[in-house]
């Protein structure tokens, strides 16, 4: 069972480990950790509570909290964009915490907007053939990180390394010879 205190421990040290801390206000901050345990116990993944999420993985990879968006909304604007990591200054009410506007590309956005909108709730099986449908969309590659080495499988590489932070340009893609 995903316990609320769980979900903080996990955000908590995510956030200490790239320099971060979590939103000041405890109610605000709550509300987020509430919305995170939510979405993992219905899709079985953390995907951002401020984001609308499509109930596949393979869709949402990118709006797993925290999402890929994180570090570069972090590094602009000193928070992300739900605002559940804030720079230390923001932390400390130095400087307000703003709006920050939405990276996510558009067809990402609209295809969980399709999926949920064409999946009529009384017959799932209308489900499977939305998800089939998009999920033939979908091409995922081999990614490679220049810098440390780090390797994803994705549609795309991520805005920053996971592992040395490197930016997006240092990922290159890995083509896998069939021909023996």
């Amino acid at each position: 069972m995903i316990t609320l205190g769980k979900v903080r421990q996990r955000a908590e040290s995510d956030a200490k480990t790239h320099g971060y801390y979590l939103n000041p206000d405890p109610n605000f901050l709550g509300d987020l950790l509430e919305g995170l345990k939510r979405n993992e116990e219905r899709y079985g993944y953390p995907s951002c509570p401020c984001r609308l999420a499509s109930g596949k993985f393979e869709f949402d990879r990118d709006i797993t909290c925290p999402c890929d968006y994180r570090d570069p909304d972090v590094e602009e604007y000193g928070a992300c964009y739900c605002s559940l990591y804030v720079k230390k200054e923001l932390y400390e009410g130095k400087t307000p915490i703003l709006p920050v506007p939405e990276r996510r590309p558009s067809e990402k956005q609209a295809r969980a907007y399709r999926i949920l909108a064409e999946t009529p709730a009384e017959e799932p099986s209308g489900a499977a053939v939305v998800v089939a449908q998009e999920l033939s969309e979908i091409t995922l590659r081999l990614w490679y990180c220049k810098q440390c080495g780090y390797v994803c499988f994705r549609e795309e590489p991520p805005y920053v390394c996971p592992i040395c932070k490197a930016k997006r340009e240092m990922f290159a893609e890995l083509k896998i010879r069939t021909d023996a």
